[in-house]
């Protein structure tokens, strides 16, 4: 690769960092074509971008954006694939479910809006991940149930009290 080529591929991955901000690194070495090119299918199935880099292009461009990605460069050590989605817990779900029947891809790392994950063991708590989706409808839903039950008290006690004014204005004549 010559180094005009290696300065293209520094500023790709530059522009594809600023661009993020759920990023995962993982080692797929070890699996065959087949299983590679089934883990691509899943993560473009799931809106993933899979990219093999090398280490050193990639800690460059690590080092050429204004994020502070903490302890992830040190992970750039052998293999390493950059997975970058736009959903924080996707890549999660699809490295664990690859998992079922592979035992690659390991997880290296992962930087989610601003959060910091190093080492494989982080995959469970990544998968358990909500997205900004399903926090917005949690936020929704639980705001909707107080309102719900305000409406519907006023709903059954306006009966009552239409009730009770009736029997009273009865009661007078």
């Amino acid at each position: 690769m010559t180094r005009e080529e290696k300065s293209q591929v520094i500023k790709e991955l530059t522009t594809q960092l600023n661009d993020n901000t759920i990023i995962y690194l993982a080692d797929i070495s070890g699996l065959n074509a087949k299983a590679t090119s089934n883990l691509r299918r899943a993560c473009f199935k799931s809106d993933i971008k899979l990219r093999v880099v090398k280490n050193t292009l990639l800690a460059k461009a690590m080092e050429a954006t204004e994020t502070d990605y903490g302890d992830l460069p040190s992970v750039l050590q052998g293999n390493t694939s950059i997975m970058v989605a736009n959903i924080g817990n996707a890549p999660a779900k699809v490295i664990k479910d690859f998992r079922k029947k592979f035992e690659k891809p390991l997880l290296k790392g992962a930087y989610v809006e601003e959060a910091i994950y190093v080492g494989d063991e982080n995959l469970d708590k990544l998968a358990s991940l909500k997205s900004k989706e399903e926090v917005v409808g949690d936020i929704i839903s639980a705001l909707q149930s107080p309102a719900k039950n305000v409406v519907s008290a006023l709903q059954s006690g306006g009966g009552k009290i239409a009730g009770i004014v009736k029997t009273l204005s009865e009661k007078e004549e």
